[in-house]
């Protein structure tokens, strides 16, 4: 599987939004230089994760209504939403970025 970004396009407390080769929208995010990665579809309503806030922790607030998820687990902190968000295995290698399928 092809990387999905580099490294320095995704800098300490920023996220990124990319597009697998089988369409799935990803959310990168770089939790204090661990890069994480989960679906770019918040559970809520469907917003574009990575157009969110990263906060410390290892967590991310969606952009439309707040909803703040773990980066780690998927777990929800703080809702609206109610459904964990998928999370994906990442593999950083030379500076580039690989996602590697989600985690059950």
């Amino acid at each position: 599987m092809p990387p999905v970004a580099r490294l320095s396009d995704l800098p300490a407390g920023t996220a990124l939004g990319v597009i697998m080769e089988d369409g799935t929208r990803i959310c990168l995010v770089n939790d204090g230089g661990d890069v994480r990665a989960i679906s770019d579809v918040c559970t809520h309503q469907g917003y574009t994760m990575s157009s969110g806030t990263v906060l410390a922790g290892g967590r991310i607030e969606c952009a439309w209504h707040g909803t703040v998820y773990d980066c780690r687990t998927g777990a929800v902190e703080r809702g609206p939403a109610t459904e964990p968000i998928a999370v994906y295995h990442v593999r950083v290698a030379d500076g580039e970025i690989f996602v590697e399928g989600r985690v059950e």
